[in-house]
């Protein structure tokens, strides 16, 4: 199965997804794996970069389906964006119809004093400048739509519909309890 925990930036997706590998049998395939990686070579956002990231993050996906491996793979995307429902539908692909999603929502200023944690900033090099940090998940909050609306009809909300999905409130729930969560919900779903 591909899980994928959705959610804007600093909501928690890379900590609930740890939680939820540490509970079970799936590995987490975190955003930022690739991402900081690629940073040791190349600058975010230029070509090589883009190519290289969406070949990494490909190749690990299709290569977990193919072995049955259980996978958490994080990721934000803006659900009025075609080209990211589709890309994110492209790398889902090889999981065929075991797919979910969880969806994790918080409120700004929750995010903004998660984005400055010690287990954060350990993880992700390029978040270690705080102030770019902060600036870019406000940005990303003014500039994108990043939760689910229910009954909107917009490129994410119709690839989301093609999966289970569980929309997770986690601004005061603990990481281990919304992975609990998420596994007795999964259990309901097979």
């Amino acid at each position: 199965m591909l899980l994928i925990v959705l959610g804007p930036p600093a909501v928690g997706k890379m900590t609930v997804g740890r939680a939820i590998a540490d509970r079970s049998d799936f590995r987490l395939f975190h955003n930022h794996h690739s991402i900081e990686l690629l940073l040791e070579v190349f600058d975010y956002g230029t070509p090589p970069f883009r190519t290289l990231n969406t070949e990494i993050r490909r190749r690990v996906i299709e290569e977990a389906a193919a072995t049955g491996t259980d996978l958490v793979f994080t990721f934000v995307m803006g659900l009025d964006e075609q080209d990211e429902a589709d890309y994110l539908a492209g790398l889902a692909e090889p999981y065929g119809d075991d797919v979910a999603v969880v969806e994790l929502v918080a409120d700004l200023d929750t995010r903004l004093i998660r984005n400055r944690t010690e287990h954060r900033l350990a993880e992700k090099r390029s978040k270690r400048d705080v102030e770019w940090s902060d600036a870019n998940v406000r940005e990303l909050e003014a500039d994108y739509r990043m939760v689910s609306e229910r009954g909107r009809d917009a490129p994410g909300e119709r690839l989301l519909a093609r999966w289970p999905h569980l929309v997770v409130d986690n601004t005061d729930v603990p990481a281990h309890e919304v992975a609990e969560r998420v596994l007795a919900w999964l259990a309901t779903q097979q």
